[in-house]
């Protein structure tokens, strides 16, 4: 028989839960058919889920249909709770995504499109609720198509001839055959390139079935190798407080009794399997072994953690769904401080993504959370779980750091009988990717141990930065070099070089502060769209085009958290609770205002003395402090520069250049190139060469461009978005013309692109309007990508500026070596120049008058 894993994903809403009901209802699974409004789904196991008609925690249970075996992973919707589902991606061959056919793909759908994009995991669509008025069967395919993949196609009604156009191979096969074999097509899904949708009424229990058949029909069983692994995903306690280690066996067999080897885990190195149970939902059954393929919850391990990998799985430690915010715990009178944040640890042992720890500047508990749902959610469990009932502060903002150039950084720890010392080299490293660790440490310098013991005092905590104290991210850390004392290294001497090696490394260094930001989806009355969009731009957010939906606008965009919190309940005071505002967050950036936040944070980095960047030294017997700026003369490892990277060869040397970088710092460009910005990336890295950031070296660059999305200006320009009310081609037309007038006066070239991408076979196509270049983007292609290939094209070449107010794309401009110049930038610049136009023809016009009445002759040029 055949075993799937397969997980069910969704935006809050849109049936997900009900779908999961109508699949254990249809296999047999469960005898009678559960409802979350009757607060009697069979997946809805806490008393919190079924009284507020969410799914919280992931749940799982079994069901068989026909030749095949389904462990259904049931995930939490609401994006408060995200991070939960995120968790659960690690361990599913499958994953089903449920679209509401009257709302469609709405933000958070596009967000886990993106994860599932980034776990590699195939997907299978159910549109739900095609029922309902407004459910239009061929609109949901075509947004599906434009929004998430061309490979989106209708498995009800399956065309071949748009099957084989997802993949190569399938149109070979198509062409030679003229049909398609089933193998192929699960091969395609199981590749990601096709993903078959199916539609129905989860609740009217409407295409459930055929659903189901597709799933036997299309997936495969995957191949599990010999050697034991283990992939864990979650922690929870059962109602007797037993800790359960909940994994998917992804090689070999686990049985009851095994210890497994957990000693890359802090404190921990052999444990026991004392039990392991099969849930589905909130029942369970034991089992002696495990095969591979088993989803299952482990009793008996107390050092494991979400993410851990054992045996031939390696650990994945970094999730991209991280809190936007942070609260301080208000303690009620009595209350034991260090108590209280034991029993918060447990639960940061089943949610990672609390954060949960000891602010000494501000002697209290903080914690992170997604947003307000789940701080109720946590209130309410603390208190079932604990008895303690707990209040929160404020929110605020839960920033981050980052570094915006390569560092070496030391720490050396030898107080009388004690030796360690520690080099690090410090990078910025792939946005979005926070702490990577690596070695490059010779085993014959540095016992294995040693480095081992060093990689994981690094791992086993987060670093604050030096410009806030918020935590590091986006960074590789990598072991260079360290040494032990035969007699006198003890291992709590290398947690103590290491973390001053970090701590030298951020001082030496230039840092940047960065912020979360969120993708939103905002819905309000028509007549109110413009108060809705100048609240944006005043925020520093950007959207795209307004959308109508019946007698509502839809802006999408993304705006700094810090900007739009709050902003719910101005939305349903100015709407009259017509409005609604829906976010999740899409990463961090540069923050905008960092220079404001650091100065309300008040973080005095010499004053933190529990992470000090000195270091300790031993001179005749006694331990003897040096200042971090000094550590560098007295360290005793000495290293060979010549075997490191060209660019880490003059690191080392203190500077006084730790502050924060925004966008405005970016004006001018370093000579080596950026690395570029991706998607959901925190923004560009700055190599910053001895002198600070070097402008472009005129002497070299004669030629000046011009480069301009089109549409973002003509939408950003209030008399071109009017007259585009009326006609786009007018609205083109003047811009051009606009441009072209501009041109000739300040002699650089401009290029304006226009996006064509949704146009079906469209070819990419240059024209000629005067001397102004007009691109228009092929099928596929937008403005944003062919504008970052071009500058790339062209950086070190010509003076690059492009001019656009999409801040994503002016940061990918930034890294590419181009100037960036906002929509409002360039008006002022071209308003300026009408200006110098008419003075010039005031004041020739008037020497024209004085030489014609002097009866002088004005010499042809």
């Amino acid at each position: 028989m055949k075993n799937i894993v397969i997980g069910i994903l969704a935006h809050v809403d849109a049936g997900k839960t009900t779908l999961s009901e109508a699949m254990l209802y249809q296999t047999g699974a469960i005898r009678n058919l559960g409802r979350v409004d009757h607060k009697n789904a069979f997946l809805d196991t806490d008393i919190q889920e079924r009284d507020r008609g969410i799914t919280i925690f992931s749940k799982q249970a079994e069901m068989t249909y026909k030749d095949t075996k389904l462990m259904l992973l049931d995930t939490p919707g609401h994006v408060d709770f995200s991070a939960e589902m995120e968790r659960t991606l690690q361990v599913l061959d499958y994953a089903v995504l449920v679209i509401s056919g009257r709302e469609g793909v709405q933000g958070h759908t596009v967000t886990l499109w993106k994860l599932l994009q980034k776990y590699e995991i195939p997907v299978f669509l159910f549109i739900n609720k095609m029922d309902l008025e407004g459910a239009d069967r061929a609109q949901i395919l075509e947004e599906l198509q434009s929004s998430l993949s061309a490979g989106c196609l209708d498995f009800e009604d399956p065309e071949e001839e748009q099957a084989a156009m997802c993949e190569e191979g399938l149109l070979e096969e198509y062409l030679e055959t003229g049909h398609i074999s089933v193998p192929s097509i699960r091969n395609s899904i199981s590749n990601r390139k096709i993903f078959p949708c199916y539609f129905g009424s989860a609740l009217r229990m409407s295409g459930v079935e055929g659903f189901l058949d597709g799933i036997v029909q299309f997936t495969e069983e995957p191949s599990y190798p010999q050697q034991f692994g283990v992939r864990i995903y979650k922690i929870t306690r059962d109602p007797q407080g037993m800790r359960l280690t909940h994994m998917k066996i992804t090689g070999g067999t686990l049985s009851v009794k095994e210890t497994l080897d957990l000693s890359d885990a802090p404190g921990a190195s052999g444990e026991k399997v004392n039990q392991i149970r099969i849930y589905s939902g909130g029942k369970y059954q034991t089992v002696q072994k495990a095969e591979a393929g088993t989803v299952c919850a482990v009793a008996g391990l107390e050092h494991t953690h979400a993410g851990q990998g054992l045996g031939v799985e390696e650990s994945e430690n970094r999730f991209v769904l991280e809190p936007a915010m942070s609260y301080g715990v208000l303690l009620p009178d009595g209350a034991d401080v260090h108590r209280t944040l034991q029993q918060l640890k447990q639960l940061e042992e089943e949610d990672p993504q609390l954060h949960i720890a000891w602010n000494s500047q501000t002697e209290e508990i903080q914690i992170q959370l997604m947003g307000e749902v789940q701080l109720e959610i946590l209130k309410e469990m603390i208190r079932q779980r604990f008895d303690l009932e707990l209040e929160f502060g404020e929110g605020k903002v839960a920033y981050r750091e980052t570094i915006a150039k390569p560092v070496i950084g030391a720490g050396h720890f030898e107080p009388l009988r004690h030796y360690a010392e520690v080099h690090l080299l410090l990078e910025p490293g792939d946005p979005g990717s926070g702490v990577v660790l690596d070695t490059a440490c010779r085993e014959d310098l540095l016992d294995r141990n040693w480095q081992r013991l060093i990689l994981t005092h690094l791992a086993e905590r987060d670093f604050p930065g030096v410009l806030t104290g918020s935590p590091l991210t986006d960074v590789k850390i990598t072991l260079l070099a360290g040494r032990a004392h035969l007699k006198h290294t003890e291992g709590g001497d290398f947690r103590q070089a290491t973390y001053r090696a970090v701590r030298q490394g951020l001082r030496k260094t230039q840092s940047i502060l960065l912020e979360p930001w969120y993708d939103f989806e905002l819905e309000v009355p028509q007549d109110m769209t413009g108060r809705a969009m100048a609240d944006i731009q005043r925020m520093g957010g950007s959207f795209e085009l307004p959308q109508t939906r019946g007698d509502l606008s839809l802006i999408a965009g993304k705006a700094p958290v810090s900007e739009m919190k709050g902003y719910m309940a101005e939305v349903n005071s100015y709407t009259r609770g017509y409005g609604h505002l829906s976010c999740s967050v899409a990463g961090y950036e540069p923050c905008h205002d960092a220079e404001k936040v650091m100065e309300e944070t008040g973080y005095r980095v010499d004053e933190d003395t529990e992470n000090t960047a000195d270091s300790v030294f031993c001179s005749h017997g006694a331990g003897y402090l040096v200042p971090w700026d000094q550590v560098d003369d007295h360290v005793h490892i000495i290293l060979d520069r010549s075997v490191l990277p060209d660019q880490n060869k003059t690191m080392g040397r203190p500077e006084e250049n730790s502050r924060s970088i925004g966008v405005e710092d970016f004006a001018g460009m370093p000579e080596a190139p950026l690395q570029k910005r991706t998607q959901g990336s925190i923004g560009p890295r700055v190599i910053e060469g001895e002198q600070g950031y070097q402008k472009t070296k005129s002497a070299e660059i004669q030629k000046e461009y011009l480069v301009v999305d089109g549409y973002n200006i003509i939408f950003a320009w209030e008399e071109l978005k009017s007259l585009a009310k009326t006609s786009m081609d007018a609205a083109r037309t003047a811009l051009i013309e606009i441009l072209s007038n501009y041109q000739g006066y300040r002699r650089c070239k401009v290029i304006i692109v226009f996006d064509a991408y949704k146009i079906k076979g469209g070819e990419r196509r240059q024209e000629k309007h005067g001397s102004v270049d007009v691109v228009f983007t092929k099928e596929g292609e937008t403005a944003d990508t062919y504008i970052e290939r071009l500058t790339y094209e062209m950086n070190g070449k010509y003076r690059v500026r492009v001019a656009t107010s999409d801040r994503q794309e002016q940061i990918i401009a930034l890294g590419n070596g181009a100037f960036r110049l906002s929509a409002s930038e360039l008006k002022g610049e071209i308003e300026r120049t009408n200006l110098e136009i008419s003075s010039f023809l005031k004041e020739y016009a008037r020497k024209n008058q004085i030489r014609h009445r002097n009866n002088i002759k004005i010499p042809k040029k």
